[in-house]
């Protein structure tokens, strides 16, 4: 009950502020009985979702429009307030200095400046088409991220290799399946030489795929295959199940979910590629992440493999990179991995700018880093969570082209 009242109460300091702001600019009496009711419907069906949420069901579109609306209404008043408030502290000392000295005849607290409502509404404003974009277009804005790597030991066979790396896909968020079929279409269209995704194919449930199957077995067969692995949300640790059975059988119809769609689901195990009496290995783990379970198992998964083979590792959470693989002895040349999908939120000006809240979490968020010639690509993501939408951090195919040469940072 107390973070109840926590919430209310901070909500509606967030609205005195926002009515004060509006009120410098805005004199209609119709358009602040609109703004009220329409605010008052919205906070109580967030509060009514909110408070109804049951894990045994997880998350939903209710739960995720919840959450979308919670960002859209709350995070632009919030910068409000924060703008006001900085100005309500400067106008106490203002007036606090004028009584003092008599120097002002404004009195104890002058009246609010327009000016500052205008630059204050300005900036709210920002955030609040941020969020409306990312919820109304930006969640299918599918960007395709080309990249070439260079190995010295890349067998001379599979010089201009190219492979198609997807992750991330949260099925049960989807709602378009036009904006869907064009992301397959985009895929396709790479005509790489596999196709290898990185985990998450759902947000709990094997159901929530039921409605894609067909769509995603579009995905045509390149010449090496389609490989796959699980990611954290695949294991349905997100949700109060009825019994341990029901949890199981749930697990077993995500992992055939990934033969239904013509992917090779490696569990802690391998595959070789062979082209012309050459090979490399494809090392596929279960999710290995700080804080959401450690079942990957890479030794189990290279058991046969040596140093000398070249390998490209399949591991949904960065951080399995971080800690562990990149200081393996046994000398990993590649790995791929998502889970953070940027946090669906940042700013990426390519050459310019890269940041988003998810860096301070995690070292390695999005896109190509290296150690000692040791590469970890992070793809974005396919699909988006909790929040139903994607700001600044689009969703992503990746496409990777394998060159023989020396190693560039």
């Amino acid at each position: 009950m107390i973070r109840w009242i926590v919430f209310l109460v901070f909500v509606v300091i967030l609205e005195i502020y926002a009515f004060q702001a509006f009120k410098t600019l805005i004199k209609s009496k119709w358009f602040f009985v609109f703004y009220y009711v329409t605010s008052a419907i919205a906070l109580f069906y967030i509060v009514y979702q909110l408070y109804h949420f049951d894990r045994s069901v997880g998350q939903t579109p209710k739960t995720m429009l919840t959450f979308g609306l919670l960002l859209l209404l709350y995070v632009p008043k919030l910068l409000l307030t924060i703008i006001l408030f900085g100005e309500d502290i400067i106008r106490f000392f203002a007036g606090l200095f004028g009584v003092i000295t008599k120097s002002g005849s404004e009195g104890f607290l002058p009246e609010r400046r327009r000016f500052v409502s205008q630059i204050a509404l300005g900036i709210a404003a920002i955030p609040f088409a941020s969020f409306l974009y990312g919820i109304t277009i930006g969640k299918y804005n599918y960007k395709v991220i080309k990249q070439t790597l260079f190995f010295p030991d890349l067998p001379d066979a599979f010089d201009g290799t190219t492979i198609t790396h997807i992750s991330d896909v949260h099925s049960g968020s989807f709602d378009d399946a036009e904006k869907i079929q064009y992301a397959i279409d985009l895929i396709n269209e790479q005509n790489s030489d596999m196709v290898l995704f990185t985990g998450d194919i759902v947000n709990t449930h094997a159901t929530e795929m039921d409605p894609w199957i067909d769509t995603f077995k579009g995905i045509h067969n390149p010449k090496f295959g389609k490989f796959s692995i699980l990611g954290n949300h695949d294991y349905g640790e997100y949700l109060d199940w009825k019994s341990q059975a029901e949890k199981q059988a749930n697990f077993e119809g995500i992992k055939a979910i990934h033969d239904k769609i013509d992917f090779k689901l490696l569990l802690n195990e391998h595959v070789k590629i062979k082209k012309d009496n050459q090979e490399l290995a494809i090392v596929g783990v279960e999710n290995w992440g700080r804080k959401f379970g450690e079942r990957g198992d890479l030794n189990l998964a290279s058991q046969g493999l040596t140093k000398e083979d070249f390998k490209i590792v399949l591991s949904h959470d960065p951080s399995h990179w971080d800690e562990k693989i990149q200081h393996d002895d046994n000398h990993y040349h590649l790995t791929l991995s998502g889970h953070t999908h940027g946090f669906q939120f940042g700013i990426e000006i390519p050459g310019w700018v890269k940041w988003s809240p998810v860096q301070y979490v995690y070292k390695q968020w999005a896109g190509l880093y290296e150690n000692a010639g040791r590469y970890i690509y992070v793809n974005r993501g396919f699909g988006f969570h909790a929040y139903p939408g994607r700001v600044g951090i689009m969703p992503e195919i990746t496409v990777i082209e394998l060159k023989k040469g020396e190693n560039v940072a």
